[in-house]
Parts: structure tokens; C-alpha cells; sequence
């Protein structure tokens, strides 16, 4: 038990080193970031990952995201008018099937998910075991290398994101107050966050990613006609909700941690900001938990109640 720890306990300190590893903008003199890491660089590190900042179009990409962030507000904005305009033009139109494009874009939407995943994950239980709970939520030292960049991938992925209610829309199937509110606040959130480069973003992107790659596989598989027991759905939805408890949790943390005078790497304005979203996000997905299986259930099975007394009430006329 003690070998396999030891292990456990290298492998983390190889793959935080190539995560940390890498050019840090000295611009955000806010920044933490981890020197103790000396350890040589044996996990493997793609290409894209390790040369990010190097790479134009991707370097462009994150200097605009953190100069013109408040651009996310017109984004958010045009998402919410060509929802009306397209529900609009397409009252009195036949529905788009879609359904093979809608697989596809879950599919390809559950690969992103399940792949970032798997290379932030590794970090924050490396954060956790080695440095503690405070610094996983108070150091923002993901912000570079491999993590860094999925931190970045997962902030801009939001915009593209917005295609998930693209084909609702054309599928003319119900759109719920909850989904195009999500996508917009997060969109605006992740981007706001970006900026600044705050430090609970990891907990967020790691929690995020877990989430959506099991989702997004469960939207592909149905697009694809398999069946799927109503129980996968009630556990997704379960784990909507234990993220937005533990995203509430970690910002009561940071909050905490501010309090007593401790360095916490994410401002106060965005502790705010994030409390309220996650808050909302709870409610939001409780009351549709509660619609769905919950309620929806107890009618069914009294639906069914009643057909049996009505069928018992003729058998006995008859």
C-alpha cells in the first residue's frame, strides 16, 4: 500500500510539474505561481498545450478574451435576440430533424469535456494532497501550462456552447427559462473570471468539465436513439446540483479565507457575482429536478390510479 502511495504521490508531482511549466505573463503581478517544481518533465505534454502562448491565433485569442471581456455582454445579448427571432420564424415552419448533427455536436462537445477533464483533474487533487484545501482554492497557479490553457479552453468554449439552443430552436422543441439563462450568465461569468485570472476557477473548470463530459455523452447517445434508463437522467441532473453546492461551498471558503486577512486570489466583486450564479443555478435546477421526477411521478402514478378505479368502476356496472 505504501509502494502504490509512493506512486500515487510521484506521478502527481510530475504531472504538476509540466502543468505549471511554461511562459507566465509578468503583467499580473497578482499572480501566484509554483517555484518548488523541479521535478523533470516525464508526462507527456502535447504540443498545442505546451506551445500555446507561442501560437498565434491562440495567444490573440486569450489577450482578447482578457482586454475585450465585457464583449461576452453582446454575445450574451445577441444569443437571447436570435432566440426570439428564431422561435419567432420558425412558429409556422416545419420542425428540422437534425438528428445526426445533433449527435455529432454532443459527441464532439462530450470528447472536449471528458479530455480537459482528465488534464485538470489530476492538478487539483495534486493541489489538495500536497498544498492543502486553501491553496486549491486561494492560489491561482493554474492559471499556466497545461491547466492554463484548459482553463482558457473551458472559459471560451461558453461562446461556442451557445449552439446547444441552436437546435432546440430548430427542433421546435421546449426551451425552459433555465437552459438559454444558463448559457448566458455562465458565457458572461467565465469570461469575467478569465480576466483576472481568478484562483477558484480551478474548482470550477475541474467540476465543470467532469459534469459536461457525462452529459453531453448522455445528449449523444440519445440523439442516436439508444435507450437510456430515466435513472441516468435523475443522476445527471443530481450532479448539476452537487456542483452548484460544492461551487457555492468553495466561495464561502475564499470569502472566508478573505476575511481573516489570508491571501485568496479572487476579488470580492467576484466572490458576488459567483455566489449569486451558483445560488441561482441551485434553485433553478432543484425546482426542474422536483417538475421532472419528483412531481411529474407522484401525477403519473395518480393518473394511473384513477384509470384503475375508473376501469374498476365499469367491470362492476357491467
Amino acid at each position: 500500500m505504501v509502494t502504490i502511495m509512493s506512486h500515487i504521490s510521484d506521478y502527481f508531482e510530475q504531472f504538476n510539474s509540466s502543468l505549471t511549466a511554461g511562459s507566465q505573463p509578468s503583467s499580473q503581478s497578482h499572480i501566484v505561481s509554483s517555484s518548488t517544481n523541479k521535478i523533470p518533465l516525464t508526462f507527456y505534454v502535447f504540443d498545442f498545450e505546451r506551445y500555446s502562448d507561442e501560437m498565434g491565433t491562440l495567444r490573440d485569442l486569450r489577450t482578447y478574451m482578457i482586454q475585450r471581456w465585457h464583449n461576452s455582454f453582446f454575445y450574451a445579448l445577441a444569443y437571447l435576440f436570435l432566440i426570439y427571432t428564431g422561435q419567432i420564424y420558425m412558429k409556422n415552419k416545419p420542425r428540422f430533424e437534425l438528428r445526426l448533427w445533433l449527435a455529432a455536436w454532443n459527441t464532439l462537445l462530450a470528447l472536449f469535456s471528458i479530455f480537459g477533464g482528465m488534464r485538470v483533474l489530476p492538478e487539483l487533487i495534486y493541489a489538495i494532497s500536497r498544498h492543502g484545501m486553501k491553496y486549491s482554492i486561494c492560489n491561482n497557479s493554474n492559471a499556466f501550462g497545461v491547466v492554463g490553457f484548459w482553463t482558457w479552453a473551458f472559459c471560451f468554449s461558453k461562446l461556442p456552447e451557445l449552439v446547444d439552443t441552436v437546435f432546440i430552436v430548430l427542433r421546435k422543441q421546449p426551451l425552459i427559462f433555465l437552459h438559454w439563462y444558463h448559457h448566458a450568465s455562465v458565457l458572461i461569468y467565465c469570461w469575467f473570471s478569465y480576466q483576472d485570472y481568478s484562483s477558484t476557477g480551478r474548482w470550477f473548470c475541474v467540476l465543470n468539465y467532469i459534469v459536461h463530459g457525462i452529459m453531453y455523452s448522455y445528449y449523444a447517445l440519445r440523439a442516436l436513439k439508444f435507450r437510456i434508463p430515466r435513472w441516468v437522467s435523475m443522476i445527471i441532473t443530481m450532479l448539476q446540483l452537487t456542483q452548484m453546492i460544492v461551487g457555492c461551498w468553495v466561495n464561502l471558503q475564499a470569502w472566508q479565507y478573505k476575511k481573516k486577512g489570508e491571501k485568496c486570489y479572487v476579488t470580492e466583486e467576484n466572490l458576488k457575482v459567483s455566489l449569486i450564479m451558483y445560488g441561482t443555478y441551485f434553485l433553478l435546477f432543484a425546482h426542474f429536478f422536483l417538475g421532472s421526477y419528483i412531481f411529474k411521478s407522484k401525477r403519473g402514478n395518480k393518473q394511473i390510479d384513477q384509470k384503475q378505479e375508473k376501469n374498476q368502476h365499469i367491470k362492476k356496472i357491467d
